[in-house]
């Protein structure tokens, strides 16, 4: 069998002699033969597959210790393993984009007080929060006032008081002075301050990683909604009578759906639905999405817990927030339509409409 070269085989696999003197050393792509006198490295031609798939995957941007899993595969289950990759570099590029949208958005606002022909716009609001059918105890908090509206839900032995002092900790948000210029900043603050609040009431416990919460809230600037959102609690907009949910749910399941290893249909009926990836809690990845939207006249905000979006379906949800007449009766029409699908957990819900302000 002919060996070929250092020099020859880089040529034909597109890796560089550096890349394989360092593949080598990591026991990724180990020479055919080493020669014992000059220390030169040679290489099988039949090695040259195995070589060109390391480059491919190298740039995909594929990281050295995950390569090595992907080349001791089998061809289907290495196909699998490439394809749950690049939806991760997708999901993870969505929310680079998101946050690049939002600082955009940010770094160009303009105060509406500067453009007098700018209808002034306010909140109404309603929020309701309900044990159900089948919990002895509500760990779900919500708040809404004129400025803030949080929906958080709690789990664990310390769940009802982790909700509690994630939602306490942003109620300074209501009253605090937020300028433009500012505000991803406050935003990251608040989040740091929920944290902090959350650790606090969990940490005397027996068990401080089995307690912690979701939340979920949005902040309004006078003609925008900021958002912040981590875990599975949800936000919706009625928006010309469609309907959008415009958070995307922090579990396992949900993961799994964006690596194409679930169908949205398999998902929804998956034992680990509920298992979170990101909440406020000891241990847990606490990274928010974080959001700025622009209002209009007539847009109506649901922010609810998993309790209504797990048991009613969307066209429900879309049926009740279009024909209630406000908010406070949007939310009792929730939550009893969440109690007459079982009641399995706390339900939780705020109802906001965008409208124009009185002068």
């Amino acid at each position: 069998m002919e060996l070929l070269t250092i020099g020859t085989f880089a040529k034909a696999s597109r890796l560089s002699p550096k890349a394989l003197r360092l593949y080598d050393e990591l026991g990724l792509l180990t020479p055919a033969r080493v020669d014992p006198l000059t220390g030169y490295r040679l290489y099988a031609p039949e090695q040259l597959d195995r070589a060109r798939l390391v480059a491919w995957l190298r740039r995909l941007g594929m990281p050295l210790a995950r390569i090595q899993q992907v080349c001791a595969l089998a061809a289907g289950p290495a196909a699998e393993e490439v394809r749950a990759f690049w939806a991760q570099v997708e999901a993870d590029t969505a929310a680079r984009r998101d946050l690049a949208a939002f600082l955009v958005d940010h770094l160009s606002w303009k105060d509406p007080a500067v453009a007098p022909t700018a209808k002034p716009l306010g909140i109404r609001y309603a929020a309701l929060s309900d044990t159900g059918l089948v919990r002895e105890s509500n760990q779900d908090t919500v708040y809404a006032g004129s400025r803030l509206l949080a929906v958080a839900d709690g789990y664990g032995s310390g769940g009802a008081p982790a909700s509690a002092a994630a939602v306490d900790a942003l109620k300074r948000l209501e009253t605090d002075d937020v300028p433009a210029g500012n505000l991803l900043d406050v935003l990251e603050d608040a989040i740091d301050r929920a944290e902090q609040a959350v650790h606090g009431v969990s940490a005397p416990g027996p068990s401080p990683e089995d307690a912690g919460t979701t939340l979920t809230a949005m902040l309004w600037t006078g003609s925008q909604l900021a958002l912040v959102h981590i875990g599975d609690s949800r936000v919706y907009l009625l928006r010309g009578g469609r309907l959008f949910q415009i958070t995307q749910d922090h579990t396992l399941v949900q993961a799994m759906v964006d690596e194409g290893r679930l169908s949205p249909e398999e998902a929804a009926s998956h034992p680990q639905r509920s298992l979170l990836v990101r909440a406020l809690g000891q241990g847990a990845d606490s990274t928010p999405d974080v959001r700025l939207r622009d209002a209009r006249q007539g847009d109506r905000y649901l922010l609810c817990s998993d309790g209504l979006s797990a048991v009613v379906p969307a066209e429900e949800i879309r049926r009740v927030l279009s024909d209630a007449s406000g908010p406070e009766h949007a939310v009792h029409e929730l939550i009893a339509l969440a109690n007459d699908s079982g009641g399995p957990d706390n339900v939780s819900c705020v109802v906001a409409d965008v409208m124009e302000l009185q002068q």
